[in-house]
């Protein structure tokens, strides 16, 4: 948000130094994501003004300092950030969505400059996940309209296009079990395979939603679970080959819970 990126040690329970951030300029933060490697650790986060912005931790003094900031395009807000694990050390690269339509690929290179690998306007798509496959592929799943993209790693042509017939909310992959999982702000979350066609596996039902916002959803236990938040306080835990509800940990007696990790 406006006070910018915070960052703590869950050991000690202590925050940590990091550089500060001009949300005036630069605008409040949209989403964020960790690189960690074995030579460095660091955050890479997006802007509502179109700011990608690293800070990597020193080796010296174990600050958080900022090493690259860039404004991509025309400063658009950055919708969604994904880092390649398998990219070389000295090479990571981040696929960046934004708010006019555009998926791009950077790799932040050794000297902490980053290059361009391609950047396409998708037809009628605001990506609001994006994912790399095993192969080098960009997967982008779109906010209003639905959609599920497969874009070449090299120069971003549309390989696969479908349509989820729902908004997307927020999207997870999986890649080793080859499926993807949407928030489809409707009834639930809903399951496609990555090399199926528009038609779904599975929708893991939740309580009917009060208000539509976006929810994030992820994988647990290498694939096998399926957790989301909600609107009402809960969090859902599905097991994702049956579609079972296995549990419903209360975050809240009400409100929303959007934001959900696991490890």
């Amino acid at each position: 948000g406006t006070e910018g990126v915070k960052l703590w040690d869950t050991k000690s329970r202590k925050e940590l130094t990091c550089s500060t951030h001009n949300h005036e300029l630069r605008g409040t933060v949209s989403c964020a994501v960790w690189i960690t490697t074995r030579l460095a650790e660091t955050l890479c986060y997006g802007t509502g003004l179109g700011y990608v912005v690293f800070l990597r931790r020193s080796p010296v003094d174990m600050h958080f300092q900022e090493t690259c900031a860039r404004r991509l395009g025309s400063g658009f807000e950055i919708t969604c950030l994904s880092w390649d694990s398998t990219s070389p050390e000295a090479g990571a690269q981040i696929a960046i969505g934004t708010r006019d339509k555009i998926v791009q690929v950077l790799v932040l290179n050794a000297n902490s400059q980053l290059q361009a690998v391609f950047s396409v306007q998708l037809d009628n798509t605001v990506p609001k996940s994006v994912a790399f496959a095993d192969d080098g592929s960009v997967y982008a799943f779109g906010l209003y309209d639905g959609n599920f993209i497969k874009l070449n790693g090299n120069d971003g042509t549309v390989v696969k296009e479908y349509s989820c017939k729902s908004v997307i909310g927020h999207a997870a992959v999986h890649q080793k079990r080859g499926v993807f999982v949407v928030d489809n702000a409707a009834d639930g979350f809903t399951l496609y395979r990555l090399d199926g066609n528009e038609e779904p596996v599975r929708t893991f039902i939740t309580a009917t939603p009060r208000v539509s916002v976006p929810k994030q959803v992820a994988f647990g236990a290498e694939g096998r679970l399926v957790v989301g938040g909600s609107d009402n306080g809960s969090v859902y835990v599905f097991e994702r080959k049956s579609g079972k509800l296995l549990d419903t940990l209360r975050h809240s007696n009400a409100g929303l819970v959007q934001t959900i990790t696991v490890s």
